[in-house]
């Protein structure tokens, strides 16, 4: 159970700060040897992250009825990663990428690029300048996620800072795209789930939803308000920290 509410922490956290989830969890699989850490869990924490999204902005899924333009830009913009993401995993390609060497260095090089994005003049606002621009940039450059370390919502909000969104829009925008990538991915899990034959669903899977759900819904919540009042400047730090630890790890 202790495994599985960390797993739930390290997911719910990541998932939604620019800090990158995927690479935290490389680093876990690394270096603690936890049990409980197989497919069935990562699914069940996914679906807790994707519910959790989607409670937090049931509001504005309930506008995409009526505005279907917005659906359209923020399916645009899950799509890249989506369909690039699907084709490195049937090439077996994405674990050439998950190394400790490669996290190093993409976090602190997408740490300063998080730190150059956020000193931009602001001149935008989400509700009217969400543009399908800037919905297939952000969504293109939402392709170097897939790369263990940049982190999805790093790059999602670095590419809209750069494109003169306020920081709360920016992250707005980056946990918007998030919801149909999420949904991919649960269904992806689910689906070799099935094909793995492993379709039994234990008391740890919903304790993992349940967790995942709470803490993803707590990391927006408090994530959004703070941004209102602060700059990146902690998460940029804890990049940069992170990355030179791990690189000396490799290099000494």
């Amino acid at each position: 159970m202790i495994e599985v509410i960390i797993l739930s922490l390290v997911q719910g956290v990541t998932e939604f700060l620019p800090i990158s989830s995927s690479s935290h969890l490389i680093l876990m699989g690394n270096y603690l040897n936890f049990q409980n850490q197989n497919l069935s869990i990562d699914v069940s924490l996914h679906i807790g992250s994707f519910l959790a999204v989607i409670t937090y902005f049931r509001n504005e899924i309930k506008n995409f009825i009526e505005n279907k333009e917005l659906f359209l830009k923020i399916l645009i913009s899950s799509i890249p990663v989506m369909i690039t993401g699907y084709f490195l995993v049937k090439l077996n390609l994405i674990e050439q990428l998950r190394n400790i060497k490669v996290i190093g260095w993409t976090t602190i090089v997408f740490g300063i690029i998080l730190y150059l994005s956020d000193r931009y003049k602001i001149n935008k606002k989400f509700d009217n300048n969400f543009t399908y621009r800037s919905a297939i940039l952000i969504g293109l450059f939402q392709v170097l996620s897939l790369v263990p370390g940049v982190s999805r919502s790093g790059i999602a909000i670095s590419v809209a800072r750069f494109l003169k969104y306020d920081r709360f829009d920016a992250s707005k925008i980056s946990f918007l795209i998030s919801i149909p990538i999420l949904f991919a991915l649960s269904l992806f899990g689910i689906k070799n789930l099935i094909s793995h034959q492993s379709t039994s669903f234990s008391i740890l899977n919903l304790m993992s939803i349940l967790f995942s759900y709470v803490i993803s819904f707590l990391t927006i919540k408090f994530f959004l308000k703070y941004i209102k009042k602060f700059s990146l400047n902690v998460f940029i730090i804890y990049r940069i920290i992170l990355g030179i630890i791990l690189l000396l790890i490799v290099y000494l």
